[in-house]
């Protein structure tokens, strides 16, 4: 029996990486240039050193692919981002409304159970904004086909960045640095909108490799 010959593979999550930003139509072309080349590095260097070319290359790559993701199509990308920004302005309060009607609505209960109460008017509320912002995040990326990671990324980091400014605000107008423990749920908001943005992405990606193969 011969065995089957060894070809070396780049980085998985370097390659998902890549397909996650590039438009289809680029997405062939740019990682069969890098593969050829990692091949060769692997074959002279050895696969370490290709390894760590590749996820060089990777993280020069991303960038671009995002700017050429926006230019190609700013109109719509843009729309997406200024109505996943509506969005939140129109579903934001729902998650904070609902507890707050559990806790009107079985009020001897959270009497008799302060602790339960606390987290209720805290940590649930906080996970109910999380929910909320997946939801925006899926939203933005189901409308922005081929530039799901532009639009949520962007939303992100607006969101992300009105945080910073804010809690830096209210920090140094009341002097409690308390506020800055905040930036930690804040963030995970903004990563939730991005987190959907990778699974619809990939979610169409696997869609679209099944429709070719068939």
């Amino acid at each position: 029996m011969t065995s089957q010959p060894y070809f070396p593979q780049p980085p998985r999550i370097a390659v998902w990486l890549l397909n996650l930003f590039a438009l289809a139509k680029e997405a062939e072309s740019i990682l069969g240039d890098l593969l050829e080349e990692f091949s060769l590095i692997a074959s002279k260097s050895g696969l370490a050193s290709a390894r760590s070319w590749y996820w060089r290359q990777t993280m020069r790559t991303i960038p671009q692919l995002v700017g050429v993701g926006f230019r190609t199509a700013p109109w719509m990308t843009a729309a997406a981002i200024v109505g996943g920004f509506l969005l939140r302005r129109l579903v934001g309060h729902l998650a904070e409304s609902a507890i707050f009607a559990v806790v009107e609505r079985f009020p001897v209960f959270f009497e008799h159970h302060f602790s339960i109460y606390r987290f209720f008017a805290s940590t649930a509320i906080d996970i109910g904004q999380i929910i909320t912002f997946l939801f925006i995040g899926f939203v933005v990326a189901y409308a922005a086909r081929e530039r799901e990671m532009v639009a949520t990324m962007a939303l992100g980091f607006i969101y992300g960045a009105m945080a910073v400014v804010g809690s830096a605000y209210v920090v140094s107008r009341t002097g409690d640095d308390a506020y800055l423990w905040r930036l930690t749920w804040y963030f995970a908001d903004a990563f939730a909108i991005v987190i959907v943005g990778a699974i619809v992405r990939t979610h169409r990606l696997a869609a679209a490799s099944r429709h070719s193969t068939s």
